[in-house]
């Protein structure tokens, strides 16, 4: 179960309605995302493997991070490794992370927490686990994204804001059938914590079984919806989607992000979890290699350039 939740839902307030006259915005396709690991060797769903990025713009990339029951000795991260020419957002369903940075940040991503790092005009950064989770083991469970910036803000100063779970915006549907976690964004009403340069919106909604969410929607910005874990449908076709599938929504459409919970749902996870993601295309060319989104290939050739020649920072001690 996500780390931020509420005993009685109906405590929070209710989303605005979106207007019923306005059909829900329509599914451009649907797909799977392949399994990998990351870093030493974590276990990430890739979610936008196979979309094309003019779906995704102004996104680049989600990994679905676990969710692994690490043993004793088992929980991994990464080594130390550089970013340039975009964001970061890290966010932690369930468990703890710690990160360092170049610039001198560093702490805990745990809980219900999010970690948003710009990366700007080159960083360093680790993930890793704390000691303690390595020895004892423990649920590990996170979503890895990427927002691209636009050019004009590509080499803009390394910059980091810390979300503490107590941050996130909690609202719910009109009927009290889903919880609403707005990291981001104005979102029908209900603006979340997180400071971004394009603008995007960012919630991890939970569905209780055989509930509905109509959630308003900005008609300029794209719609992705990537489930966590369960089982339900998004609409108006009513097609069916469920872990670790993402459905992409039709641009340039006014109408809400209609999904539907199954009503019944696996075991472990008594609810349909799901991430809705959307952004204003930048409009921009992409070229992205690694651990750098620039916009040409000469851009690429320079960050890796500036990165072997110690511009992007260095380890602290």
């Amino acid at each position: 179960m996500p780390a931020v939740t509420v005993d009685d839902v109906l405590t929070l307030e209710p989303i605005a309605a979106s207007p019923s006259e306005i059909p829900a915005r329509p599914v451009r396709r649907i797909s799977t995302a392949p399994t990998g690991y990351e870093g030493e060797g974590f276990p990430v769903r890739r979610a936008f493997a196979g979309v094309p990025h003019e779906l995704l713009d102004p996104f680049i990339h989600m990994d679905q991070m676990g969710e692994v029951e690490y043993a004793a000795g088992e929980a991994k991260g990464t080594a130390w490794h550089p970013h340039r020419g975009f964001e970061t957002v890290t966010y932690m369903i369930d468990g703890v992370m710690q990160h360092q940075d170049s610039i001198g940040n560093g702490g805990v991503i745990a809980n219900g927490s999010t970690q948003w790092m710009t990366a700007g005009g080159g960083i360093l950064h680790i993930e890793r686990p704390p000691e303690v989770l390595v020895a004892t083991g423990g649920l590990f469970h996170g979503v890895q994204l990427w927002v691209n910036l636009p050019a004009k803000d590509k080499m803009m100063p390394a910059a980091y804001q810390g979300i503490e779970a107590d941050d996130v915006k909690l609202a719910r549907s009109a009927d009290g059938g889903a919880l609403l976690r707005v990291i981001a964004g104005d979102v029908a009403g209900v603006k979340g914590p997180g400071s971004t340069h394009s603008p995007i919106s960012y919630v991890h909604a939970t569905i209780a079984p055989g509930a509905k969410l109509m959630l308003p929607w900005r008609a300029d910005f794209n719609g992705l919806v990537y489930v966590l874990n369960g089982s339900g449908s998004v609409r108006p076709d009513g097609q069916p989607l469920r872990t670790g599938q993402l459905a992409v929504m039709e641009p340039n459409h006014e109408g809400p992000i209609a999904i539907a919970a199954d009503q019944v749902q696996e075991s472990r996870h008594p609810s349909l979890d799901v991430l809705i993601l959307g952004g204003q295309p930048i409009g921009e060319p992409v070229a992205w290699q690694g651990p750098f989104v620039m916009n040409t290939r000469a851009e690429l050739q320079q960050a890796f350039d500036d990165f072997q020649a110690g511009k992007m920072g260095v380890v602290p001690r």
